[in-house]
């Protein structure tokens, strides 16, 4: 069984301790946001990264903040007035209203590991990359911290590469984000 966020913890998604760990704007550069990209960022949360996202791409720009929790959404709703760029999407935990070929840059970050059928849920969404998008994964170290779900519940990053290659999709970038997480950015082959 997977490990899921609670909701009635989300006010730990905006904690001044998350920013000083995994720093939004320096992170998405890091896995190569860009000005004008189209952006989904799923499994949004309370848009830790939406709301920096829609900074950074500007308005040239467009983030599309999906979660599968309306309770998520509802708190994103209230600091969306931050960036008006920001569409929010209640999806399913395999599938969300946007067309295909639409997405840039695609956001995943800290959710994979709680997704039951992860080839399934990664085949459906990168339906949704443009022919030169990309897709940047966040993900737990897999080792025991004081942070994040128990150490059963993470991915190495050796799960991802075999799981990326399975699905067609070519990495290029890896990254170190901090003590406890990793970034990979991957490609369409």
């Amino acid at each position: 069984m997977t490990h899921k966020f609670d909701p009635k913890k989300k006010h730990k998604l905006l904690s001044e301790k998350r920013h000083q760990m995994l720093p939004p704007e320096e992170t998405l550069q890091k896995l190569e946001l860009k000005k004008g990209d189209v952006v989904a960022d799923i499994g949004c949360g309370v848009g830790f990264f939406s709301v920096p996202a829609a900074k950074l791409v500007g308005n040239e720009g467009k983030v599309y903040a999906i979660d599968v929790v309306e309770e998520m959404l509802t708190e994103l709703r209230k600091r969306k007035e931050e960036a008006e760029n920001i569409v929010l999407v209640q999806g399913t935990e395999y599938s969300a209203e946007i067309a295909d070929h639409a997405i840039d840059f695609m956001l995943i970050s800290n959710v994979l590991h709680e997704i039951e059928d992860k080839n399934k849920f990664l085949q459906e969404y990168i339906t949704k990359l443009s022919t030169k998008g990309r897709l940047a994964l966040i993900e737990w170290k897999k080792k025991e911290t004081i942070h994040g779900p128990t150490k059963k519940h993470r991915i190495s990053k050796q799960e991802i590469k075999k799981l990326f290659k399975e699905i067609g999709l070519k990495i290029s970038k890896e990254v170190d984000l901090n003590i406890n997480q990793y970034g990979i950015v991957a490609h369409k082959d």
